[in-house]
């Protein structure tokens, strides 16, 4: 339903809504409000607590592309049309399987000649008809919640290429490092980083100073970092402590 995920999406970018603010949100009353909750909480991406609801920001969230693809999506496209700009035309270029690089994969078209490789099912699609791009698939085991191909297959896949670019994103970022939740991402996203020239991190600012369960890599290992410049100034503070190289994206 699509009520229900945009609840999700407004959880999450806010951290916590009372059930009457969600009602005069979205036009519905607080008993159809407490029913949308009862069914995000059963599939695991919300908690409720007397009064509202929470996110949980290491659930299902974090992998069901559904979800992912209308959170923090103004943000996603400030990064996309920064990230952009870093492309020129005859490069090769390696997006993953986040939401935040599909975004990016809408504007790609405009660049061409270039080559664009990905595992994210939904980037294939989109991009398989544009014929000023060449396109490659990364196989693997297909993953239905993340609409991505998986696993060692995928790895030894990226591993034997070599690009100019690679856009990639993340669960979270916490003190100098990248995290993410789940640890069959975790090694496709490593071998990306390490198959590219350059690689660059797109965030939004929900994600940094979160928690996740598996550390993906320091931030020293991207060339830049773009997050939108709705990033509080302590989140902008730890990055400058890290050391990392970062640029605003305006929204």
């Amino acid at each position: 339903m699509p009520r229900r995920r945009e609840i999700a999406a407004h959880v999450l970018a806010e951290g916590s809504v009372s059930a009457a603010d969600l009602a005069e949100r979205f036009g519905v009353s607080v008993m159809t409000v407490y029913r949308d909750i009862d069914e995000l909480e059963r599939e695991g991406v919300l908690r409720r607590f007397r009064g509202g609801v929470t996110a949980r920001p290491s659930g299902v969230f974090e992998s069901n592309v559904a979800y992912r693809r209308n959170a923090m999506r103004r943000e996603k496209e400030a990064l996309a049309a920064e990230a952009v700009k870093l492309i020129e035309p005859g490069m090769s270029v390696m997006i993953d399987d986040s939401t935040t690089a599909l975004e990016l994969a809408r504007l790609l078209p405009r660049i061409e000649p270039l080559t664009v490789v990905t595992n994210f099912r939904e980037a294939l699609n989109l991009l398989a008809d544009e014929r000023g791009l060449h396109l490659m698939a990364l196989g693997g085991d297909y993953d239905p919640l993340h609409d991505s191909f998986l696993g060692v297959p995928c790895v030894e896949a990226v591993e034997a290429l070599r690009v100019d670019l690679c856009f990639v994103s993340v669960s979270s970022v916490h003190g100098d490092h990248a995290f993410h939740q789940e640890q069959r991402i975790v090694a496709v996203k490593r071998a990306m980083i390490g198959a590219a020239g350059r690689s660059v991190l797109m965030i939004d600012h929900s994600k940094l100073g979160r928690t996740a369960l598996h550390r993906l890599t320091p931030l020293s290992a991207f060339d830049l970092i773009l997050v939108d410049d709705r990033t509080p100034p302590e989140s902008l503070r730890t990055l400058d402590e890290s050391g990392a190289r970062y640029r605003l994206a305006p929204t």
